[in-house]
């Protein structure tokens, strides 16, 4: 069967990677985790003091940037690799969920991200989350989710993830970051997220993943199909 490009874009807290992530493994996809690219830049960024506010500084900054993908046998999974380096836990900490939504709102950042996600794409067959990718990266992809879900269910996977890392966080530190990437992501200058014009809306508030997995997979047969000459 003809190989699609899925986009699934959304909020933050969603599910929009665990459900990538599923969808990849199922169908035999390419995965490709955009957030963890701009969490790795961000990474980068915070080790080596770059101000993001400085043009020059984030130019020179990415040009001793490399990403990459690496498969993982013991985990199953491609794990963010920056500089040669494994960084998948380190860009899931705290302090990186705070800065990630200011630095992905860089324009220089975006296109140097951007770039490297058309290149990942160009043979099809991939899975793609994030913020834009069904308006800018892929605004052709044959197959493009829009994940949301309720605040409060939101904030409450999102606890549950980052207090197995730290005992000391607190529901209301991660409601306040939650709504604040809401509103950068939302507000920002340089590809704002949004809904595409041609995207489904996936509200999985009330869904299982069982639930959910049928109904995308409903889509995706339907996707193919409508694109298979």
């Amino acid at each position: 069967m003809k190989k699609i490009i899925i986009t699934i874009d959304g909020y933050s807290s969603c599910g929009k990677s665990t459900l990538a992530k599923q969808l990849a493994k199922k169908l035999d996809y390419v995965y490709i985790d955009s957030g963890a690219m701009y969490r790795a830049i961000t990474l980068y960024f915070l080790q080596n003091r770059v101000d993001w506010t400085s043009q020059p500084a984030v130019v020179t900054a990415l040009a001793d940037i490399h990403l990459e993908f690496e498969y993982n046998p013991k985990s199953g999974a491609s794990e963010m690799h920056l500089n040669g380096e494994n960084v998948e836990h380190m860009i899931r900490e705290m302090l990186v969920a705070e800065k990630v939504s200011e630095v992905a709102a860089v324009r220089e950042v975006r296109e140097f991200a951007v770039a490297q996600q058309k290149k990942m794409g160009a043979r099809k067959g991939i899975v793609m989350d994030g913020r834009d990718i069904g308006t800018v990266v892929f605004p052709h992809a044959e197959l493009k989710i829009f994940m949301t879900a309720d605040i409060a269910i939101r904030v409450e996977r999102r606890f549950r993830e980052l207090y197995e890392k730290n005992k000391n966080i607190s529901i209301e530190e991660v409601k306040e970051n939650l709504e604040l990437r809401d509103y950068i992501d939302a507000n920002r200058e340089i590809s704002p997220l949004r809904k595409a014009e041609d995207a489904i809306i996936l509200d999985n508030s009330q869904l299982s993943r069982e639930d959910q997995m049928d109904l995308v997979m409903q889509w995706v047969e339907d996707a193919t199909l409508a694109h298979t000459s």
